[in-house]
């Protein structure tokens, strides 16, 4: 089975189409790691086309944040504008869909979560030592998070306990190799890593290969749609910088 791997939609659209159509004829099947909702213009969009593909998908925060199950004051204050926009959106028949979203799926080798293993909705794991301390608390070789917006391989070194980050090679197969791993494919709508362009990855589950891939997608289309709705201009202006 080949598995279309995506995380952070963000409610962009354009991103996500563009993701699709980069990947085109060359998936199974569509895991999504959350957040589709939050920050972009397109939360209704995005989650309509997420749900005429076969796929599973997990909560995010944000998806959360849109139901009312966090205290959004928690957020700083852009992300706590977009999240109310959000809510005021979204249909029905969307915030049923999102309320009905698990935090955690066991496929095989894989467990899947937004966060982390530990905390599957909120929690960062952006260095070795945060990975480290979260390979307790999954039990299959390989874990699947977003959440940070950031492609990484971190694995655990067996001779000496210790946890390596990797940097993806865009566009080459990586052979998962049987160490046990924490990946992160990246954000298809509000990249972090210093690169605008949207991140996915695929999943040759048979042969235990991940490739990290880019697309390009027509930010200023998506900037003007957001500045339409009145959102934040700083989330507007980030887009076109990733962070």
């Amino acid at each position: 089975m080949r598995v279309l791997i995506i995380s952070d939609i963000h409610a962009n659209l354009t991103a996500l189409e563009a993701v699709l159509a980069d990947a085109k004829g060359q998936w199974d099947f569509v895991w999504c790691l959350g957040d589709v909702v939050g920050y972009g213009p397109d939360p209704n969009e995005c989650v309509d086309l997420l749900r005429s593909l076969p796929h599973l998908c997990l909560a995010g925060n944000h998806d959360w944040a849109a139901l009312g199950r966090l205290d959004i004051r928690t957020f700083n204050s852009d992300a706590r504008r977009a999240v109310t926009w959000t809510t005021e959106t979204l249909r029905p028949d969307n915030i049923d869909y999102l309320a009905a979203l698990p935090t955690t799926f066991v496929l095989g080798s894989y467990t899947l979560v937004h966060g982390s293993p530990r905390e599957p909705v909120w929690e960062y794991v952006l260095d070795p030592l945060i990975a480290s301390l979260n390979f307790s608390h999954f039990e299959t070789l390989y874990c699947l998070v977003g959440h940070t917006h950031t492609p990484v391989f971190f694995e655990l070194v067996k001779d000496h306990g210790e946890t390596e980050a990797i940097t993806p090679v865009y566009d080459q197969p990586r052979a998962l190799n049987g160490r046990r791993q924490i990946i992160n494919p990246g954000s298809v709508g509000q990249p972090r890593d210093a690169n605008p362009m949207a991140a996915y990855a695929l999943l040759d589950v048979d042969k235990a290969r991940m490739e990290h891939r880019r697309a390009e997608y027509d930010i200023a289309a998506v900037q003007e749609r957001m500045r339409q709705a009145d959102l934040p201009e700083r989330l507007i202006h980030r887009l076109e910088h990733g962070w």
